[in-house]
Parts: structure tokens; C-alpha cells; sequence
């Protein structure tokens, strides 16, 4: 009897009309469950309070993660506080910045440094985004639409900027102060250029003829096991890092306690 349930809510099960959206940086903002719940399976506190925006703080406590659509125009906002490594910075990302690039910053967050030296410009221009010299170094996406620039706002100053404009105007924009750690923004950048389509639903697609889009039926279970690979790899990635975390602790803990009972 179980099995026949089973089979017949299957065939119930409808397919939704959603599209994917090519370039991914025209595609607006997207659901932003994409974003915040990877950072709770990653082990990030959910600060936030009931009607107010998004708060989320990293289990080390020197980031910060917020979302505010509540406020005109609305934004990401990520800080980052001082520490003995890392000076403190801050970034800004436009409500409408799709959740595919912010989560190329966010996700970052969640993983250790590569030992490599960070380099913003290699993923773009492996993507054919074509890059100019002057007072501002910039790139500039292939269909003419987005751009990442280095900003030289005067002596001494500078900061990271990135936006995408479609015929009706700016689309998004964000903004990345100099002490923003490079290879959050390198990441950043690696998700901006990605060729791949993004997916949204039915009325979520902004009006513009510079977005190629095709039409895909999905379904329901469809969309809810990919988000939940999503999840399960951010849970796996967490219990992997506390676990060696904590099988470093206990050598130590043992040699403080040999110490300790050394000088008794």
C-alpha cells in the first residue's frame, strides 16, 4: 500500500515552467535561500530577527553576512572585522546582484585559503572578458553588459567595483573595499564569468532583449534535490573541517596536560 502512494503522488507531481537565463549576470536576484542556507549548513548563526532583515555571523565571529530588502534599494552587506591576519573590510552587493555571484563571495567565506596567490583578473579573462589599462584597470564582459574595475578614487584610495547595466540602466552594482580579501573577490569573479545558465521561475525574469532564455519544465523533486546537494555538501564540508579542527586540538590538549603534570 505504501509503494502505491508512492507511485501516485509521483505521477501527481506537476512540472513547473521555469527558464535559464543567459549572460548569468542580467538574471536579477533569484531566491535568496541559495545564498543563506549554505551558510547555515556551514555552521554560520542565524542572528536574524523575525521581520527584519537577515543576519548571519561566521562560527569564528569575524564575519558578518547581512540582507536587508527592506530598505530602499536594499543590499548585501559582509563585513569583516580586524584581526591579527587581516585588516577589517566591508563589501556591498545590490538586492539584485543574482545569488549565483554573491554565493561565489559567501561560499568562499566557508573554505580555507588556497595557498595559491589570489588573482581577480585570471576568471575573467579565461572567460574572454577583455581588460583595460588606465587610471582604473577594468574588465569588460563579452556582451559589452558587465564590468569588474579596479578603482583609483585618489591617492591613497581605491576600491574594488562591479555592476551589470542593461538597456533600461544599471542593474546592480557592488563595491569592495581595498582590504577585502583577494581571494573572496577572485572567487567572486570566478562565478560572474561563469558561462553557465542560471534558472528562475516563472515571472522572475527581468525585461530586457539582451537575455537569451530557454524554456524548461522541472520538476518540483528536481528542484528540491538540487538544493539539497547543495546543503549536504556545505554540511559535509563543515563536520570534514571540525573534525580536523578537533583531532589537532587533542594533540595539544594531551602535550599541555604532560606539561602541566611535568612542573607539579
Amino acid at each position: 500500500m505504501k509503494k502505491q502512494h508512492q507511485a501516485d503522488w509521483s505521477a501527481a507531481e506537476q512540472a513547473q515552467q521555469h527558464y535559464l537565463i543567459e549572460p548569468r549576470h542580467l538574471a536579477g536576484g533569484g531566491d535568496v535561500r541559495h545564498v543563506i542556507e549554505f551558510l547555515r549548513a556551514s555552521g554560520w548563526t542565524d542572528r536574524s530577527k523575525r521581520g527584519g532583515p537577515l543576519i548571519l555571523d561566521s562560527p569564528d565571529h569575524t564575519v558578518r553576512v547581512g540582507y536587508d530588502p527592506f530598505t530602499q534599494p536594499g543590499s548585501w552587506t559582509i563585513r569583516g572585522t580586524a584581526t591579527r591576519q587581516q585588516e577589517a573590510w566591508h563589501a556591498t552587493l545590490g538586492r539584485q546582484t543574482p545569488v549565483e555571484i554573491v554565493a561565489g563571495f559567501t561560499d568562499a567565506l566557508t573554505r580555507p585559503r588556497s595557498a595559491h596567490a589570489p588573482n581577480v583578473w585570471a576568471p575573467l579573462q579565461e572567460q574572454g572578458w577583455q581588460t583595460e589599462r588606465g587610471r582604473h584597470f577594468t574588465a569588460m564582459s563579452p556582451d559589452g553588459n558587465a564590468f569588474v574595475q579596479f578603482h583609483r578614487a585618489g591617492p591613497g584610495e581605491a576600491f574594488w567595483w562591479v555592476g551589470a547595466r542593461t538597456e533600461h540602466g544599471r542593474a546592480w552594482d557592488a563595491h569592495f573595499t581595498l582590504s577585502t580579501p583577494m581571494h573572496l573577490i577572485q572567487s567572486f569573479s570566478a562565478a560572474l564569468a561563469d558561462p553557465q545558465p542560471v534558472m528562475r521561475p516563472r515571472g522572475h525574469v527581468p525585461p530586457s532583449d539582451r537575455l537569451r532564455i530557454t524554456s524548461v519544465s522541472v520538476l518540483p523533486s528536481q528542484l528540491g534535490a538540487w538544493q539539497q546537494a547543495r546543503i549536504t555538501a556545505a554540511r559535509a564540508a563543515a563536520w570534514a573541517r571540525n573534525s580536523w579542527l578537533s583531532s589537532r586540538s587533542r594533540p595539544a590538549a594531551r602535550s599541555r596536560a604532560i606539561a602541566n603534570h611535568a612542573y607539579r
